[in-house]
């Protein structure tokens, strides 16, 4: 039998394998956390320009043919280790990934990211290091008014202009459809990264499905898109806001497969 990550077999995810990784793992929870304001964004772009970005062991995932790269700024609360209380200024910070969406070869459909910003520098230390995912450090900014919310990122280091999103908070009148285009940009509870040394991992997280609605934007950046090399224009193909959720964080696990140059350092 081939093992997680090898290209002798390449098995599209099937909905019972997309449903499967919603199910809480039968082991205990490295970690805890909240996540609220949640905004998702998402273009079309062309599956070939994802796939060659890919390192060996993970394929591009497709919805009609097509895929997609998303913008979700959110709120992170309460994280913690499981077991341990949240604690003041570490434990509360904003988050604004870039993410596109593939599977394994054995189908197990997850996300990469390109990039996390992130204005908690210990947040940002850690995830490198444990998770071994691309965060940057930000100055980043979240508030409400007059009922919409108004978000800006300001990644270290980088030129231009800010990153700046407005949005309509979420009604979270109902849960995506299998087989649905939400179902399949929302509904992923499994990450994949690498390490330095191209060793791939993957990771589970657990949280009751997303509620979550159309929400009315009123500003947004396709600057992070950009910064990871997708040439996103015009307005998003799906513009989605979701209720807060309450989430179990799942230990990485090594799989097969390789990366090659890749640096997330600063």
């Amino acid at each position: 039998m081939s093992q997680p990550g090898s290209s002798s077999h390449t098995s599209a995810p099937d909905t019972a394998a997309r449903l499967a990784v919603r199910e809480r793992p039968d082991r205990w929870a490295v970690g805890r956390q909240r996540w609220s304001d949640l905004l998702f964004l998402h273009w079309r772009v062309d599956p070939a320009q994802v796939q060659a970005g890919l390192p060996r062991g993970l394929h591009v995932d497709t919805f009609g043919g097509a895929a997609y790269v998303g913008i979700v700024p959110f709120k992170m609360e309460r994280v913690r280790p499981a077991g341990l209380p949240p604690l003041p200024w570490l434990s509360w910070f904003l988050e604004l990934n870039v993410r596109t969406y593939v599977h394994d070869a054995h189908g197990r459909p997850g996300v990469w990211f390109y990039s996390l910003d992130c204005n908690q520098p210990f947040a940002v230390a850690l995830a490198r290091r444990f998770f071994h995912l691309p965060y940057f450090r930000a100055h980043m900014e979240c508030e409400r008014l007059d009922e919409r919310i108004q978000y800006r990122c300001r990644r270290e280091g980088a030129g231009g202009p800010d990153w700046c999103y407005e949005w309509e908070p979420a009604c979270g009148s109902r849960t995506a459809e299998p087989g649905s285009l939400e179902f399949f940009l929302l509904e992923r509870y499994l990450l994949f990264a690498a390490a330095p040394d191209g060793q791939l991992f993957s990771g589970r997280v657990h949280h009751e499905p997303y509620r979550f609605d159309a929400v009315a934007l009123g500003g947004h950046s396709v600057g992070p898109a950009r910064a990871a090399g997708f040439a996103c224009e015009g307005a998003p193909e799906s513009v989605l806001g979701a209720d807060p959720v309450d989430v179990s964080v799942f230990a990485l696990e090594a799989f097969g497969g390789a990366v090659d140059d890749m640096d997330y350092r600063d």
